[in-house]
């Protein structure tokens, strides 16, 4: 247990950063919270797995957000995009054919729509088609095999969360705006105590 929490700390503190990030933010600063627009993240299997965890927590922070589905979109769900949406694509190989198409379709739809990717290759396909590449750093998985997503799933996630926070910090999202999106649980009773 040890060596697999090491490993994958050791990956995380290695996250290379880059302005890429302060790119990022910004794109999604001006697209959905000043232009109107929304959020769309898109990724296959695991990493579609964590898309979606992204979308939902970017919209419960105040960005409106949805989860995409490579492969839904080629059959009529595409329509869920409008012309000032930005997207957060996510493939650890850069090569996955259903984001590929996705960039393809989009950008017959909406041409001007920012595309953002999270990647473990950041000399990949998906890279150099998009408008902003946030290499996770390509640590090796954990799993014995090589494999089964694992360390790739928690930089998608680390760097997701990093997204969020600071997209919050970069719009001012407070406890008050929080609360009016958390009326049940915990987190919602916790919230409006704080005011």
């Amino acid at each position: 247990m040890r060596q697999i929490v090491e490993a994958e700390s050791r990956a995380i503190l290695n996250i290379p950063y880059s302005e890429a990030y302060d790119k990022a933010v910004g794109l999604i600063v001006e697209q959905v919270h000043r232009r109107g627009g929304k959020l769309v993240t898109s990724g296959m299997g695991k990493a579609g797995q964590i898309a979606m965890n992204i979308a939902t927590t970017f919209s419960s922070t105040g960005i409106p957000a949805v989860n995409l589905h490579p492969s839904e979109a080629q059959h009529g769900d595409l329509g869920v995009l409008q012309p000032d949406d930005v997207m957060l694509l996510i493939s650890n190989s850069g090569k996955t054919r259903e984001i590929l198409d996705l960039v393809t379709l989009t950008k017959n739809l909406y041409p001007q729509i920012p595309l953002i990717v999270i990647t473990g290759n950041a000399d990949s396909e998906l890279a150099r088609i998009t408008d902003v590449t946030l290499w996770t750093g390509g640590a090796p998985e954990v799993c014995p095999l090589g494999l089964t997503p694992t360390t790739s799933t928690t930089m998608m996630t680390v760097i997701g969360d990093i997204l969020v926070v600071n997209v919050m910090t970069a719009t001012g999202f407070s406890v008050a705006d929080y609360a009016k999106r958390h009326h049940g649980g915990y987190l919602g009773h916790k919230s409006r105590n704080e005011l």
